[in-house]
């Protein structure tokens, strides 16, 4: 007789998880067994499970992580050159909470944006909110928005987020628009938030990329004076996996 109007209580206070378990445990022949205590305690842990899962969601959806990729699922043998003990460091966290920055750096198809996406999960899951982007996209979207009256408002929404993931940084040398841009970003985001890049060149080249002196010295003081760096090496991780499939 109480079950169902305390269910659609639960419902009405927005308790969903409170009302699945309480609608769980009321369908168990054990849960007569339990005291009032017991299962009030099982509803809150039912509770809190599933509003965390709910953010976690919310914060993955709003990262656009390009793929689904979890720390659990590293490969740690492919040969790369991958320091666990260092990525080990890094996704504990700690830098991002320091607002610290990191570079991925290495050839084509070993893994970086791959490894930045489990860094970013991993983030999620630890309450930050996280941000992915290629580079030379978000330059362009960045031109769209400066046209249209929008740039105010996309550079501030990249100043806010937590850890800011630049994929693809050095596909293409910099024009004055994309300087401009990045100097802003960097700037806002310098000891405030972090910020992730993934990159084809060695960070020696990084100052030819840019290139204009002025605009290099000062991009280069904001993303890697406090830059953590994991370098991997190695032959495509694409090409093993068609070689064993054929």
């Amino acid at each position: 007789m109480l079950k169902h109007p305390t269910l659609e209580l639960l419902h009405q206070l927005g308790l969903a998880g409170m009302a699945k378990a309480f609608a769980d445990l009321a369908a168990n022949g054990d849960a007569a067994s339990l005291g009032h205590a017991e299962w009030l305690a099982l509803l809150l842990d039912h509770e809190a499970t599933w509003r965390n899962d709910r953010r976690l969601a919310l914060r993955l959806r709003h990262a656009r992580l390009r793929h689904h990729a979890v720390p659990e699922d590293i490969d740690y043998r492919a040969s790369r050159g991958l320091d666990r003990r260092l990525l080990d460091m890094l996704l504990k966290g700690d830098w991002i909470a320091a607002h610290e920055s990191l570079a991925i750096i290495g050839p084509a198809g070993v893994g970086k944006s791959w490894l930045a996406c489990a860094i970013g999960h991993k983030a999620c899951r630890d309450n930050h909110s996280v941000l992915y982007t290629r580079l030379p996209r978000l330059i362009d979207d960045l031109s769209l928005a400066k046209g249209d009256g929008r740039i105010a408002a996309r550079m501030k929404g990249l100043a806010r987020v937590d850890l800011l993931i630049l994929d693809d940084w050095g596909l293409e040398p910099l024009d004055g628009n994309a300087r401009h841009h990045l100097l802003e970003i960097l700037e806002d985001r310098y000891g405030r938030r972090s910020t992730l890049v993934t990159s084809q060149l060695p960070v020696a080249r990084w100052f030819d990329l840019i290139g204009d002196p002025t605009y290099a010295d000062a991009i280069l003081d904001r993303l890697v004076h406090n830059a953590h760096r994991l370098e991997l090496s190695g032959e495509s991780m694409r090409k093993s996996a068609v070689s064993v499939a054929a």
